[in-house]
């Protein structure tokens, strides 16, 4: 059961069609966000309580153990899926919180951020996914504000494919520490995935730190993939934002 939750929770980033009717999902039309929870049982809980992006604001002051970030050099190829651009990672680079170890699985991006933060959007948001051996996810998100060009980012998105479906190996492994800010304080709240199946009681944990990124770049990734690919801000309800 608990291989399963993994095994659905990360297909949800890495297939092109996660409904399980066969029905693709999309950011727009009959098969957008509004419609993913009856686009296939699978997806009930698209229309949960405690879904994600949300809009942080209203925070609580709150004793936050520092994120141990232990990267190594895993991203061993970068992924058109339909949805995003995505690097797979190889097993052995992690993060430590909750006295828990989490393995990276892969990052992708979002343009514009799926996240706010006290009402602003960014232009772009990467999202690093990670599980434990429970089956338990903890999505980092780290926000790119319009400014210089990021060689390490420029390096991420090296041979980024133009065809959902395609994929195309690093020459050399891609170390995800080049693609993290120097401030890693964080926000935190309770949420879920931002696309299909929407699985809640994933730990979110939002970076104050940020990044830059080019027009040029941005602007590239948008052109790749087609449209916007951000999952509209979703109801806070009863949670709370921690700082």
């Amino acid at each position: 059961m608990k291989k399963t939750l993994i095994t659905l929770c990360i297909a949800s980033v890495s297939t092109i069609a996660s409904a399980g009717t066969g029905t693709q999902w999309g950011y727009s039309g009959h098969s957008g966000p509004e419609n993913w929870a009856q686009l296939s049982a699978d997806n009930f809980a698209c229309s949960g309580s405690n879904q994600s992006p949300v809009n942080l604001t209203g925070f609580i002051e709150a004793n936050l153990t520092p994120i141990e970030f232990n990267y190594k050099s895993g991203g061993h190829e970068v992924f058109n899926n339909g949805h995003t651009i995505q690097v797979n990672y190889s097993p052995g680079s992690r993060i430590n919180i909750d006295e828990q170890a989490f393995e990276l699985k892969q990052f992708h991006f979002h343009a514009p951020s799926e996240n706010h933060i006290n009402g602003s959007s960014f232009p772009l948001e990467a999202h690093y996914v990670h599980a434990n051996d429970q089956g338990q996810l903890v999505v980092v998100a780290v926000m790119f504000k319009e400014g210089k060009e990021n060689k390490p980012l420029k390096g991420a998105w090296l041979g980024m494919p133009k065809v959902a479906g395609e994929k195309a190996s690093y020459a050399s492994s891609f170390n995800a520490n080049k693609l993290l800010p120097d401030n890693k304080d964080y926000y935190r709240f309770n949420g879920s995935l931002t696309t299909p199946p929407c699985s809640e009681g994933v730990r979110w944990l939002v970076l104050k730190g940020s990044l830059e990124a080019s027009q040029e770049q941005i602007s590239h990734f948008t052109d790749v993939i087609g449209f916007a690919n951000n999952r509209p801000l979703q109801p806070i309800n009863a949670r709370t934002i921690l700082q």
